[in-house]
């Protein structure tokens, strides 16, 4: 793709996904990673829409048992469309460390979570993120 250099673009699109696992507990450095309209499809299909809301669902999650279940994404395809845009692909596992959860309390282990992100102010961010459960 002209006027981008693909390979400097791939690693900071990298390290965004990887700065949202590591700060998956972080409210506010999870949420600097998304843009102020941002809007998320969590693993069980519950649609979060806005940073405000976001905030509120996180906070929530983070303040109860939820706090414990942790994802990891390996990502499998990085996209540009644009110089600015790119579609993220990558597959999520999912870990419930909950005590006494039971062994079907999440739809599965693991999930094709499909990230939209664009770059802003020369940091990318988050734009969409879809999560797909992979049944086994």
């Amino acid at each position: 793709m002209a006027n981008i250099d693909a390979e400097a673009e791939t690693a900071a699109v990298r390290r965004l996904v990887a700065e949202v696992q590591e700060h998956q507990n972080d409210l506010d450095r999870f949420l600097s990673l998304h843009t102020a309209d941002t809007s998320i499809v969590n693993f069980v299909g519950r649609r979060v829409r806005g940073k405000d809301v976001l905030h509120r669902t996180a906070k929530a999650a983070l303040e109860s048992p939820l706090a414990k279940v942790t994802s990891t994404a390996e990502i499998e395809d990085i996209r540009f469309v644009r110089p600015d845009v790119a579609i993220v692909a990558a597959v999520k596992r999912v870990f419930d460390g909950r005590e006494d959860s039971p062994p079907d309390a999440l739809p599965a282990s693991s999930g094709w979570i499909t990230y939209v992100v664009a770059k802003e102010h020369d940091a990318w961010r988050i734009v969409s993120a879809q999560t797909t459960p992979i049944m086994e």
